[in-house]
């Protein structure tokens, strides 16, 4: 009998849930994006040059016990 009741009570609760989101307000469509910033703005915040990669450190010769 318990369990009855709870099942009528947790359906109950998900529909009011479902309900509860229906007519929410908003666009109905994508957003545009946001307008790209000059060009010479976005090269002056990348190098020009890329960096020199570091060389890995020299591998240590393993000791022998």
């Amino acid at each position: 009998m318990k369990s009855t009741l709870a099942l009528y009570i947790g359906i109950s609760l998900f529909i009011s849930g479902m309900l509860a989101g229906c007519g929410q307000p908003g666009p109905l469509y994508m957003p545009k994006p946001p307008a790209k910033p000059p060009a010479a703005a976005a090269s002056a915040s990348q190098p020009a040059i890329a960096p020199a990669p570091v060389p890995p450190p020299p591998a240590l010769p393993a000791t022998q016990q």
